[in-house]
């Protein structure tokens, strides 16, 4: 399956969750790439958008390739494997550098808006495709502290293995292509440039006009 650009796959999963409008839900976009789909979702089921903040952090010399995550407030995730190849001191200064991003993010991004709580809602976090499914993994571990109602993973594309990953944390995938072949996320897009921050600025504050 090849998307046009995020914003056409971010309509084309938005038209993939027609059952959940009229539910009581937030959307969770995963910036940068991710707050496009997440728009389109959020204006389709008339639902709130808000933002999770999880930061990849790469193999040396590989840095889309992700090997752990890390949240705003420190919580992170690995491949076990992986990080056990890894330079511990190198692994806790990457830590660190995207732990600040991740702040930085959320500083720049909400403006001091707090974030929305998915308790006892339905929450549904999107992102423009999922390779390793660290980032998602982690985002889910972060709701869940909040007792949501249930959890819901959105993206049009992702790795058969982060589709089984998501699928033992998550209540529902929805996975608009899961393929065999799966090399790269970009590769199911024809346009994947990479968004600014300005971007992700002006898709939040044209979500909350909406709201």
């Amino acid at each position: 399956m090849l998307f046009m650009d995020r914003s056409q796959a971010g309509k084309a999963l938005a038209g993939a969750l027609d059952g959940f409008i009229g539910q009581d839900s937030v959307v969770y976009a995963l910036p940068r790439g991710g707050v496009v789909l997440g728009y389109e979702v959020a204006r389709h089921l008339d639902a709130p958008m808000d933002l999770l903040i999880t930061r990849k952090i790469g193999y040396p010399g590989s840095r889309e390739c992700a090997v752990c995550a890390i949240s705003e407030d420190g919580e992170m995730i690995c491949d076990s494997l992986g990080a056990s190849r890894l330079d511990p001191a190198w692994l806790g200064v990457r830590a660190e550098e995207e732990m600040e991003e991740a702040n930085r993010r959320r500083r720049a991004y909400l403006e001091g808006r707090p974030p929305l709580n998915a308790g006892g809602k339905v929450a549904i976090v999107v992102d423009d495709g999922m390779a390793t499914g660290l980032t998602v993994l982690l985002a889910i571990m972060v709701l869940k502290k909040q007792h949501p109602k249930s959890i819901v993973v959105a993206v049009p594309v992702s790795s058969m293995e982060a589709a089984e990953k998501i699928r033992r944390e998550a209540d529902e995938l929805v996975a608009l292509d899961v393929p065999p072949d799966f090399c790269s996320v970009s590769e199911h897009y024809e346009e994947f440039a990479q968004l600014e921050d300005e971007d992700v600025i002006r898709l939040l504050r044209a979500a909350e006009k909406r709201e």
